[in-house]
């Protein structure tokens, strides 16, 4: 997949993020709102970033930045479901886009290694 397509699934991630913290917010948990708000909005974040890297290795730290926020998204997630404030159906659906997204990085991301060779 393209890096278009890699910005444009994170931004679309990053919003539905958003309006997860709301909803958790209408639902007064605090704990973790915070933590997957940041993680889950840096990673289109730093998606974005990379593409005015001042280098190549610029270009990967940036996008293993993306990954690591994904990861940790990937464990609020879980965490939310287990808490149930998420159902089956709202978790698989997140879960999936940010495995999606953490699988494109991992690609682009070795692309990038194997292009500095």
């Amino acid at each position: 997949m393209s890096e278009s397509k890699l910005r444009t699934l994170s931004l679309d991630f990053a919003a539905r993020i958003i309006h997860l913290v709301k909803i958790l917010r209408e639902r007064r948990e605090t704990v973790v709102t915070n933590q997957i708000g940041r993680s889950g909005t840096s990673i289109g974040a730093n998606i974005h970033e990379a593409q005015y890297a001042h280098s190549k290795a610029d270009f990967i730290a940036k996008l293993q930045i993306a990954l690591k926020e994904a990861s940790e998204t990937g464990y609020w997630l879980e965490l939310l479901h287990r808490t149930d404030y998420l159902t089956d159906a709202e978790y698989k659906s997140l879960s999936e886009d940010c495995t999606r997204i953490r699988a494109m990085l991992i690609s682009s991301i070795n692309t990038a290694k194997e292009n500095t060779k």
